[in-house]
């Protein structure tokens, strides 16, 4: 079996050597460090993770031209969709994720409309399989799991409005509470309900085995509990939003959120070892979900129709397939007229019309 190992190692370098060299050859000068960077944080070497010092140099072209960072895109997802290995297609995926957290804006954008013309699905890997060894077959399912995560990423973040997770579109708490506080109930669901697809995604990492301690397990495990934190708290900013609109929730809105909020609940036993990191504020929110889903299902409304409404279950919910064919861009409203959270509510759905300015 030692044999065996050494003998898939050694061919692992073999091949990431060959493939530095053919870039080296036949790449465009202009492109070639962006391939070279490329091949060398996306090694075949299952036991290391992608080297920081490549990834900023793959970073770095999202502060180039907007042409530059298509081609890194490319380059990345070219190398994701071809590859066989799961300790490349892993890599690649940690490169994505770093996009998402520490890319530019540009280089963001490009991600987030890739592929630019619709089309396949590039994060869509749920046939992958290497079956070399246990531990690349293991890897395989850490592969799928984690570019529908991935998936599940982007679509909560143009939901959102921001890169959810990006240290470059950090809100400010207050300014976040004041734009959640100025959505209509109909739009605050879809994205609590997208928030809860998303931690829903994370509960369902695959368990380890033989990949357990394996760096690259633990460098994904890494990024995905620091989204976990923001995740939920964004999480906590609508909960106690709807906290304040409980009186004012109409029967079938009332019944979809309790569907999220239990749904949360069950994700919590297998989100606890992911972060051991503010604890305190974590079971703060889980105690607020509770709350709410408590509050809503004890009043007397609810029980007498929840047998009836429980059937529709929710709505919008993620799938493998999703598309992502548009930017995630801020969110702004047109003509409609919103008012803040417990006042007014119930003219959220009023829109003015638009009158021609006059002279």
């Amino acid at each position: 079996m030692g044999r065996v190992k050494v003998f898939r190692d050694l061919i692992g370098i073999i091949k990431d050597k060959a493939s530095q060299s053919k870039a080296a050859l036949i790449s465009n000068p202009r492109t070639l460090s962006l391939h070279l960077a490329l091949l060398r944080a996306t090694t075949h070497d299952p036991f290391s993770p992608p080297d920081p010092t490549h990834l900023a140099t793959l970073l770095s072209f999202g502060h180039c031209s907007r042409a530059t960072a298509s081609t890194a895109v490319d380059a990345i997802m070219d190398r994701l969709q071809t590859t066989r290995d799961a300790a490349v297609a892993i890599k690649c995926l940690i490169t994505v994720h770093h996009i998402i957290k520490r890319g530019s804006f540009i280089l963001q954008d490009q991600l987030s409309v890739y592929p630019s013309t619709g089309g396949r699905n590039y994060l869509k890997l749920s046939n992958f399989r290497d079956d070399t060894t246990p531990l690349t077959w293991e890897l395989s399912s850490w592969v799928r799991w984690y570019a529908l995560y991935l998936e599940n990423l982007l679509s909560t973040s143009r939901i959102l409005g921001f890169f959810l997770c990006s240290t470059s579109s950090s809100v400010d708490k207050d300014t976040e509470e004041d734009k959640v506080s100025s959505l209509i109930n109909t739009e605050l669901l879809k994205e609590i309900n997208s928030l809860g697809n998303l931690i829903e995604q994370i509960a369902k990492k695959p368990d380890s085995l033989n990949s357990n301690g394996n760096v690259l397990v633990d460098a994904v495990l890494g990024l995905v509990g620091e989204d976990y934190l923001s995740s939920i708290n964004e999480v906590s900013i609508r909960v106690s939003e709807f906290k304040e609109r409980l009186d004012c929730l109409g029967f079938v809105d009332s019944v979809e959120l309790v569907c999220v909020l239990r749904s949360l609940e069950e994700c919590k036993e297998r989100l606890t070892a992911l972060s051991q990191r503010k604890k305190v504020m974590i079971e703060s929110v889980w105690g607020s979900i509770n709350e709410v889903k408590d509050q809503i299902g004890n009043s007397k409304a609810y029980k007498e129709d929840e047998g009836r409404w429980l059937m529709m279950g929710r709505r919008n919910k993620v799938s493998e397939s999703a598309r992502f064919g548009e930017r995630v861009v801020m969110k702004h409203s047109g003509n409609s007229v919103k008012f803040s959270s417990g006042r007014f509510l119930s003219f959220n759905d009023f829109s003015f019309p638009a009158y021609a300015s006059m002279e």
